[in-house]
């Protein structure tokens, strides 16, 4: 390992003893601090790690741009109080560039040196009067600083007064400008305050004519909203046919595709119909095969038995969940729900979608424990959006289309089931059970419902 006075020539020796005496009075010129920040980083180097101070060994794997940017005042600070490690930087530095170093220990600096890099290496290299170099520097580096200050102020007056000097041209020419624009705005100002006195009588004129027409006018409003009224009424009920219509031509032609018609199938569901009853009659009542005739079992009601009166107390209630059941248990029955008349009566508070799944999973187990067919309509226009709905096993789920009410879709349904057939109708709106009985349907309370799935 190389000692630590090894490289210490006699130069360099008498460079220190020479300017150990002096002492700078001020702190170093920015600049000529920077070039030897710069001087310092470049040597560290190479240096080894034992030849570094303690303070600095932690710099010694930066690349010499990032030591001078995070350590630059730690190696000013010890190149300033450690002679060793300022004699090390000096022999690197006498290395890097011997005609400055030669010239600064002769006592005789390049006269076309910067004047910032003869102060960084004095500083380094410690030579006689190295003092009067570095102060020397410093009031240079100040002077060209004055002057480049005094130079831009300069140009920077020249470039006010240019721009003051285009700023009064522009400011008269934009006052000319504006002056003119007044003018033709004063005269237009005239012209509008003629056109508006002309403009005012013109109003008073049409308000006096807006006062004889109201009157007429009102009496015109009230006679066409009646016949409004009355328009929309007829437009509605022709809608309404108008969309039964197309449902039937739509049906008939599914039918006509399908190789069949809708009186075909309705005849067979009627003949299923009366053959399951037929048979379910016979087993009921064990029926043996025919050996008297009817008009043999024809007598009259004897003294004490049962009357018609008595039949009828026997009956149930319209009410009684055991009616339900009774007409579900007919054959082939079919059992269509109005699904909100249903929900609204039973659970109205509930948002529609619980409404609808709460209802749906009671249809549910009642299919599964009459085996009757059950239709679930519900009306299309309380979706503000589409259903993404899977049906229950059992239970066809219907929505009316737009246009058309569930109350018309449930019409529709009756009307396509062939007469005989049970259908049983729910729904405690007047006007679907009235409809709906005088196509053959029985209708039910939605209470009647209601009570019966409370059981399921």
């Amino acid at each position: 390992m190389e000692q630590p006075d090894s490289g210490a020539g006699p130069a360099g020796a008498a460079g220190d003893a020479g300017g150990a005496a002096e002492a700078l009075d001020r702190p170093l010129p920015e600049g000529v601090r920077r070039r030897v920040v710069a001087l310092v980083s470049d040597a560290f180097g190479g240096l080894t790690v034992a030849e570094l101070p303690a303070q600095l060994r932690q710099y010694a794997r930066f690349t010499p741009s990032r030591r001078a940017k995070y350590a630059g005042n730690a190696m000013a600070a010890t190149l300033e109080g450690d002679p060793l490690f300022r004699q090390r930087i000096g022999e690197r530095l006498r290395e890097a560039q011997p005609e400055l170093a030669h010239a600064l220990e002769s006592g005789s600096p390049l006269a076309a040196a910067d004047p910032v890099d003869v102060a960084a290496a004095a500083y380094v290299l410690r030579p006689a009067g190295w003092v009067k170099l570095v102060a020397a520097a410093g009031e240079e580096a100040q002077r060209a600083d004055a002057e480049r200050a005094d130079e831009e102020g300069r140009r920077e007056l020249e470039r006010l007064r240019e721009e003051l000097d285009r700023l009064k041209s522009h400011t008269k020419a934009e006052t000319e400008r504006l002056r003119t624009e007044l003018e033709a705005a004063r005269k237009e100002a005239e012209s509008l305050h003629r056109k508006l006195r002309s403009a005012q009588s013109d109003v008073k004129r049409g308000e006096a004519a807006v006062r004889r027409l109201a009157a007429e006018t009102e009496a015109a409003k009230a006679e066409a909203q009646t016949q409004l009224s009355a328009a929309e009424s007829e437009a509605r009920r022709l809608k309404a046919r108008l969309g039964e219509a197309e449902s039937a031509v739509e049906a008939g032609r599914r039918a006509a595709r399908e190789g069949r018609s809708i009186e075909d199938m309705r005849v067979r569901l009627l003949l299923d119909t009366v053959l399951d009853a037929a048979q379910g009659l016979r087993r009921e009542l064990a029926l043996p095969p025919a050996s008297v005739r009817p008009a043999d079992t024809v007598d009259a009601v004897e003294p004490g038995r049962m009357t018609p009166k008595d039949i009828a107390a026997r009956a149930l209630s319209e009410t009684d969940p055991a009616l339900l059941d009774q007409l579900l248990a007919l054959p082939q029955a079919h059992l269509v729900v109005d699904g909100y008349n249903v929900t609204k009566t039973g659970y109205p508070t509930m948002p529609l979608e619980k409404q609808r799944l709460r209802l749906l999973g009671g249809l549910a187990m009642l299919a599964a424990q009459s085996g009757a067919e059950i239709t679930c309509v519900f009306d299309g226009a309380e979706l503000a959006a589409p259903v993404l709905l899977a049906p229950p096993r059992g239970v066809r789920v219907l929505f009316s289309k737009p246009g058309v009410t569930a109350d018309e879709l449930i019409r529709q349904l009756v009307r396509a089931e062939p007469p005989g057939r049970p259908v049983i109708v729910v729904s405690t709106d007047r006007e679907v059970a009235d409809g709906v009985a005088k196509a053959g349907a029985r209708p039910v309370a939605s209470v009647l419902l209601l009570k019966r799935l409370s059981r399921v």
